[in-house]
């Protein structure tokens, strides 16, 4: 069955979150202790394929932590809607209803571990129409009325008539189950208990009290899920779910004495118990338990005579039982490899397991790395990506088609563009299973499949809450941290499709930037230009990362961006420094802001129109007294000029007054 979507409530922090759909992949977005994970736990433990016990003490909300415990019945944490059609035969012959009520099933689980079923799409019906019952009564009257009664029966026909009438006449409103049976019972009393072989009259008013019955017990019907044999049924095909944390990943070195240790404990926190349960999957995978591959490794060693030397037998043995082993744990590596290479395509990786006296090694070679290297000391993504997928293989027992992996931030510590490779690699997996997973990183958000997203947020009562929509809802930073990493994805696909073909000029800042791009649209629109190729302004932040940027876009082409600097003296210093450097040989690439404004020292400020950027800064930074009009002069600077103004007037120049002043004074309405 395919998850359709689910809803958590009363678990940890999370009162009630509201419907969560599914899909192929959904993807919960949130800043750190948001409850992200919070939204992943009580889906795994509505069917999860290994471990995922309730734990009271970290499981129920701590607000109504007695209430739940005196009464774990009654609290339900977890309702899911799952597709029902694979089950649609089996249901029709168990309920005998239509298909249509049986589409959707859904599963909820309580704190006490039962799992109640019921089907959401499902009406039963509870009246039967007016109408209906009054066109079944006439039309029992009038085929009694035609019909010739033997002359036993002139007087039960008769009667039958009046009866029958007298039912019809009053009805009004929709008959009820009570309505029904007084109904029924009524015609019933009217046939006598020994009809004649030949009569017609009574067959037909039987017909008639079959018809009212069969209503009676469409109405009477139980609930599909209350119906033997449906819950079984379900339950049984639930899918299972694996859920998987960074905290599981896999050391390459493992110490036998504290796993058998570990494996036994109950009271592990939540980071030593996931290394646990990946410790069981691994070991699980290897066919071999901790104890067992000590005791295959254990040398000779006599308690009663420390100074006993083993017989050839003893020496026989114990070289048997390490030989033993040894084939054992070559097998699992060989399987792992040939395995983990049919799933995990983006690289050749060869795994092989070492046992030594306690220890428990995994080492690691490539094509790129032929020598064997211990996992620890290999990428993290690899230990997360290795980790992963013993937990998938192992616990969902061959059945990994059907079972919904939770992925608690995957790939958390892999490269941006493994991070990429990541989410390009959930969407081949969901042609055999659905992915639902958390994270707070852009580059595993796909800005093409926004509709998978649904961010997560600390509500102001301190609850987890999640929501479908993506805005940062003002100036609430719950909702703006969750949907940065929306933003900033957005921001990177909108970033590289306007760098791809364009013509980039770097300037030095965002000021420049904003300045520029509202000349260029006046430009266009008033069609004084026409450039071939869209024309996009990075700015660099500053001349200190000016050739950094520019060299960077030189990569995409392999041809140097024209650079725009201001005539200032920082900007004439960065000049001569990249016409010596990157940009010797094509030194007409660097263009000043003084060749287009006539006088030294100027910035892009200097390209608007004097009187233009003077009114708009008399609009932006108000005073009551001198305004920057008043003492502006054309042919110098424009920047010092607003800048030596403001600090004689009293004016707060902000980090960002240069934008401010050009989005509402230069670009639009009737300043353009």
């Amino acid at each position: 069955m395919k998850l359709i979507k689910y809803r958590v409530t009363n678990f940890r922090s999370v009162k009630d979150s509201g419907d969560i759909d599914a899909g192929d992949v959904a993807a919960l977005i949130g800043v750190n202790e948001s409850g992200k994970t919070n939204l992943l736990l009580p889906l795994w433990k509505l069917n999860p394929a290994r471990e995922g016990e309730i734990q009271p003490t970290s499981d129920y909300p701590k607000t109504m932590f007695a209430d739940v415990r005196a009464n774990p019945g009654n609290v339900r944490f977890i309702s899911a809607d799952f597709d029902a059609s694979s089950l649609r035969d089996n249901l029709i012959a168990l309920t005998k209803l239509d298909v249509a009520q049986l589409e959707v099933v859904r599963v909820d689980r309580y704190f006490d571990g039962k799992h109640a079923i019921s089907f959401p799409q499902f009406a039963p019906k509870t009246t039967v129409a007016a109408s209906e019952i009054k066109c079944e009564l006439t039309t029992l009257t009038t085929a009694v009325q035609r019909t010739d009664a033997l002359k036993s029966e002139e007087a039960l026909k008769s009667t039958i008539v009046d009866a029958v009438r007298a039912l019809a006449e009053p009805i009004r409103q929709d008959w009820t189950a009570q309505d029904l049976d007084a109904a029924i019972e009524s015609l019933k009393k009217l046939l006598p208990d020994q009809p004649a072989k030949t009569s017609t009259i009574v067959p037909r008013t039987q017909q008639t009290i079959d018809v009212l019955t069969e209503w009676l017990s469409n109405i009477r019907s139980p609930a599909p899920e209350d119906i033997e044999g449906v819950r079984d049924l379900v339950l049984k095909a639930l899918p299972k779910f694996v859920y998987y944390s960074n905290y599981g990943n896999l050391d390459s070195e493992i110490y036998l004495p504290h796993v058998v240790q570990n494996l036994e404990r109950k009271d592990l926190g939540a980071k030593e118990a996931a290394k646990a349960r990946t410790l069981r999957v691994l070991f699980s995978f290897v066919r071999l338990q901790p104890t067992e591959i000590r005791e295959l490794g254990r040398d000779f060693k006599d308690p009663s005579n420390q100074n006993r030397q083993p017989t050839e037998d003893e020496i026989a043995r114990i070289a048997e039982r390490k030989r033993e082993r040894s084939i054992l744990l070559q097998s699992a590596g060989t399987t792992l490899t040939k395995e983990f290479k049919s799933w995990w395509k983006q690289g050749d990786y060869r795994f092989r397991f070492e046992a030594d006296g306690d220890h428990f090694r995994i080492w690691v070679s490539d094509d790129r790395r032929p020598e064997e290297v211990e996992l620890e000391n290999r990428s993290t993504g690899l230990q997360w990506f290795l980790s992963f997928y013993l937990v998938f293989l192992v616990e969902s027992q061959g059945d990994h088609e059907d079972a919904i992996l939770l992925l608690d931030e995957p790939g958390l510590s892999l490269h941006p563009l493994a991070q990429r490779d990541l989410s390009a690699f959930f969407d081949g997996l969901t042609k055999t299973n659905q992915i639902i997973y958390t994270t707070h990183s852009p580059f595993l958000v796909d800005p093409d499949r926004l509709d998978r997203v649904r961010k997560v947020y600390v509500a102001a009562d301190g609850s987890t809450e999640s929501s479908p929509n993506l805005r940062q809802s003002g100036a609430d930073p719950a909702h703006a941290g969750a949907a940065y990493a929306v933003y900033s994805a957005l921001n990177l696909n909108v970033a590289e499709s306007l760098l791809l073909g364009c013509c980039p000029i770097v300037v030095e800042g965002a000021s420049d930037q904003h300045y520029l791009t509202t000349i260029k649209a006046l430009l266009i629109g008033a069609g004084k230009i026409t450039p071939r190729r869209e024309l996009v302004f990075p700015p660099a932040g500053g001349t200190k990362t000016l050739r950094i940027t520019a060299g960077i876009l030189t990569g995409r082409d392999e041809t140097l961006p024209v650079v725009l600097l201001d005539g200032d003296q920082m900007g004439s210093r960065m000049a001569a420094e990249l016409s010596s450097g990157i940009y010797n040989g094509e030194e007409g690439k660097v263009l000043s802001t003084d060749e287009f404004v006539g006088f030294k020292g100027s910035e892009v400020e200097d390209l608007i129109p004097h009187q233009r950027f003077v009114e708009a800064v008399d609009r932006i930074l108000r005073t009551p007294e001198q305004q920057f009009s008043e003492i502006a002069s054309m042919g110098k600077p424009i920047v010092p000029q607003v800048e030596a103004w403001a600090k004689r007037e009293g004016v707060e120049l902000t980090p960002g007054w240069k934008v401010e002043v050009n989005r509402p004074g230069l670009g639009g309405g009737s300043n353009s």
